[in-house]
């Protein structure tokens, strides 16, 4: 109806700049919203307004101009002008019932459109280090990803989801040393564990499994591994300098390929288990790249950087310079004992991306990423493509309350929430529809007991009931003397009279521009919270009208639009990656 009222508008413009009573070069796209007031009608345009300096006329003048040179057209029975230009217009029923028979037809590919035109996009998301489990920051980022690549693939881009493994660097060199030293304790050794190590069940778990592997092979004693390591912080030294003689210490005593065993244990059950909590919450990968494969990539694309003229040498270190592009200092990519940067290994990457021929990446980061952002879009021009190719969505973390408390950690891992407990406790669906319910980069506060609780407070229970509550009257009607026909609905969709009907029907033809926007701007929240105003207003129109009429035709054009609601309100929560129960 929108696309109707523009096109409508659009030919009115043609005629006035025929006429000579607009300029001819004026060109503007006409913006068409849903009104909030229906004394207003059913939609509205600002044209006129938007005009009214150009063309040089008031814009009220202007407006009545632009009505008189309107195409008549059966959809719409009335326009007037209100306020200093609005152009509101009212909808004949029979078009707004319009949108019934178009659900009930597309079913499950209702809302579904070619926006992205099948531009190639890849969205990369969730990225944790392997050295644990997933946290409930990470479900967020997790949610959104996913979310948001649902939401892209819905209408036309072609969408990779990938997971970035970051499988190189020190992080994983100290949960390889944290391993070995949990093996050692298990082989009777005694020492005190560094404090700079991952300490968490878990890597008990994999020493367990590494000593059944490999019994006392990779054994030594205590005395031997800490000689000469440099003092821990409690004892008053630095812990960064222990961990790293420590890692070192492991690399010498097992050899490079016992401790390459004692890495990969490490990193492929740490993976496991993240495949597998992500997996159990909805969230599928096409990718998961490693940032091992990247060891040639690195050097070529510093040496891209070098060919474009943008790297230098100081005091043997190789510097990227980024603030030619907007960057507020210039980065190391290269140290001078040789070893390449992590921002060196982003940058191969990026490179990477596009040779793999995307149109244009998104990366899903924490908010506390967001000072990275310049210096990747300055890799990116200095690379030679456009930065506006690449887009960065931030994501808040998230704060779980409990009994209007702040939770404050696990009492399984004694340092976070694991995204699992949080699954444990709320249930899939609660998670994944509250992680979405709020733009990504504002702060959240994930009030646990309102996501379990049954009540129209808890959005997606709200949500939810509403689809099954239509499942449980369609199977009530079935038992009817006179069974529910579907053709007999809509042959009858002009008995919908009420204005809680015709409401209805206007959210259900609103639904694939909520997809659309939620999709084109990044922002699952605009969906999830089309999708309670949805419910919202179903419970009401149900709580305020009787559904099984003894008019079968009356009955039977109700039925047919609530069939419409479950099957957009089904629509909505599968993009969510929330489930759509028949009963609750």
């Amino acid at each position: 109806m929108k696309e109707l009222i523009a096109n409508l508008i659009h030919t009115a413009l043609d005629s006035l700049k025929a006429a000579g009573t607009l300029p001819v070069e004026l060109d503007v796209q006409a913006q068409v919203d849903a009104t909030r007031d229906k004394t207003h009608g059913d939609f509205a345009s600002n044209i006129a307004m938007v005009l009214s300096k150009q063309a040089r006329r008031n814009p009220r003048e202007l407006a009545q101009a632009i009505i008189a040179a309107l195409p008549a057209d059966a959809a719409i029975t009335k326009v007037e002008i209100a306020g200093p230009g609005f152009i509101n217009f009212f909808a004949s029923s029979a078009s707004t019932a319009e949108v019934i028979p178009s659900i009930i037809a597309a079913g499950s590919a209702f809302g579904l459109s070619q926006l992205g035109k099948g531009e190639k996009v890849q969205v990369e998301f969730v990225s944790a280090n392997p050295t644990g489990p997933l946290h409930v920051g990470h479900g967020r980022g997790a949610a959104y990803g996913a979310t948001l690549s649902n939401l892209m693939a819905a209408v036309g881009y072609d969408i990779q989801r990938e997971y970035y493994v970051n499988d190189a660097g020190r992080q994983m060199n100290i949960l390889a040393a944290s391993v070995w030293l949990r093996y050692l304790e298990l082989c009777g050794e005694e020492f005190t564990f560094p404090s700079n190590g991952y300490k968490g069940d878990y890597i008990r778990d994999y020493a367990a499994e590494l000593l059944q592997r490999v019994e006392q092979a990779y054994r030594h004693p205590a005395t031997t591994v800490f000689d000469g390591v440099p003092a821990d912080e409690p004892a008053g030294g630095d812990k960064e300098i222990h961990i790293d003689a420590l890692i070192d210490k492991a690399r010498d005593l097992l050899g490079e390929d016992a401790y390459e065993v004692v890495f990969q244990l490490g990193l492929t059950r740490i993976l496991d288990d993240i495949r597998d909590d992500l997996g159990e919450f909805g969230v599928t990968f096409n990718e998961w790249f490693s940032e091992r494969s990247l060891t040639e990539n690195v050097e070529r694309a510093i040496q891209t950087l070098i060919d474009n003229g943008h790297i230098y040498e100081q005091e043997g270190a190789l510097w990227f310079r980024s603030t030619t592009f907007g960057d507020d200092k210039d980065r190391v990519v290269k140290r001078d004992n040789g070893q390449t940067t992590y921002f060196a290994s982003d940058i191969a990457y990026l490179q990477n991306k596009f040779e793999r021929g995307f149109d244009r990446v998104i990366y899903v980061w924490g908010a506390d990423h967001h000072g990275y952002i310049p210096r990747m879009k300055a890799a990116c021009e200095a690379l030679g493509f456009d930065p506006e190719r690449i887009q960065i969505r931030l994501v808040q973390f998230a704060i779980l309350y409990r009994g209007g408390e702040r939770v404050q950690m696990s009492t399984r891992s004694g340092s976070f929430v694991t995204l699992r407990e949080l699954r444990d406790e709320v249930g899939n669906d609660a998670a994944r529809f509250f992680y979405v319910s709020r733009k990504a980069e504002q702060h959240m506060d994930f009030d646990l007991d309102l996501a379990k609780s049954e009540s129209k407070d808890n959005p997606v229970y709200y949500i939810q009931y509403a689809h099954a509550r239509i499942c449980t009257l369609l199977q009530k009607v079935a038992a009817e003397e006179t069974a529910f026909d579907q053709a007999r609905g809509l042959n009858n969709l002009s008995l919908l009279e009420q204005e809680a009907e015709k409401d209805l029907m206007q959210k259900l033809a609103r639904y694939p521009e909520a997809l659309g926007n939620a999709a084109v701007n990044g922002d699952p929240h605009i969906l999830a919270h089309y999708l309670r105003e949805l419910a919202g207003d179903f419970h009401t129109y149900y709580n305020a009208h009787r559904m099984l009429l003894e008019d079968v035709n009356l009955r039977d054009a109700r039925l047919v639009l609530s069939q419409a609601v479950r099957q957009v309100v089904a629509n909505g929560l599968s993009l969510l990656g929330v489930s759509a129960p028949e009963s609750m």
